[in-house]
């Protein structure tokens, strides 16, 4: 029997190293976003759980392990704290705009010198030009780039920033948030803190966009390199009965809790 086109076909990949933890195997459940309805299936499929890769969404489906906990930021209560006021300010000579998902050389420029500072052995470390264009165009969703730029002599009067090219963020505006697909960042400049205040700025146009969550992806327990996404509070992670708000306090108690035993 032929599988109606318009229905999602699930596909489970081969177990291979994990990323984020030694030692474990990790394998993925994903499917194709393709056709007219791609937006709404990734808005279904985000809130449970998966995320986007080019036309590909997929989610975590390891036989042993339930580290990575889908994480989404509840906009409308968010405040941030004291640092992270603190990144905004020290950032506030640059100008984010967003627009169309369109690849160039100096995005690539600057991914490459993120990679090769941060990520030497990721997954994207090898990632050509091209590889990187696919990354950022081959979407048949509602997907933006946000380029961050210092500001330029004429940014006082025309709003526009031009001037070097600071930050990127490859992010999908759905249907209730907006979710941060990839971000990188100028390395050399590691006391901005633009990784914080990207989300920071995302959380800013969600809330002015109307949207109630600012989706991170997965915050791997027990990976030191993911506890990042937990600053931002209040949030909620999709646990075995649905999303659920998180409390880090409890979290804590817990974690050490287990550490004794």
């Amino acid at each position: 029997m032929t599988a109606h086109p318009q229905t999602p076909q699930f596909f489970l990949t081969s177990p291979s190293a994990c990323p984020y933890l030694p030692g474990q195997l990790e394998r993925k459940v994903f499917t194709h976003l393709i056709g007219a309805r791609a937006p709404d299936l990734l808005d279904l499929l985000t809130q449970g759980g998966f995320r986007r890769s080019q036309n590909i969404a997929y989610r975590p489906a390891c036989e042993r392990c339930r580290a990575c906990i889908s994480v989404r930021i509840l906009v409308d209560e968010f405040t941030p704290t004291k640092s992270m006021r603190r990144a905004v300010s020290t950032n506030s000579d640059l100008i984010g705009r967003m627009g169309e998902a369109e690849p160039s050389s100096e995005q690539y420029a600057l991914f490459r010198r993120y990679l090769e500072a941060r990520h030497t052995r990721g997954g994207m470390s090898e990632m050509s030009v091209l590889d990187y264009a696919m990354m950022v165009e081959d979407s048949q969703v509602d997907t933006r780039v946000i380029q961050y730029r210092r500001k330029g002599p004429d940014s006082r009067i025309t709003g526009r920033s031009d001037g070097d090219l600071m930050a990127v963020a490859l992010t999908d505006v759905m249907g209730d948030g907006l979710s941060m697909v990839y971000s990188y960042f100028e390395p050399s400049e590691q006391q901005r803190g633009l990784g914080t205040f990207m989300i920071l700025d995302h959380i800013r146009r969600a809330r002015e966009m109307g949207l109630p969550y600012l989706y991170l992806g997965y915050w791997v327990r027990g990976s030191r390199k993911m506890d990042y996404k937990i600053r931002f509070q209040p949030q909620e992670h999709l646990m075995a009965r649905g999303w659920e708000r998180f409390d880090p306090e409890a979290a804590l108690v817990a974690e050490t809790a287990l550490s004794l035993k």
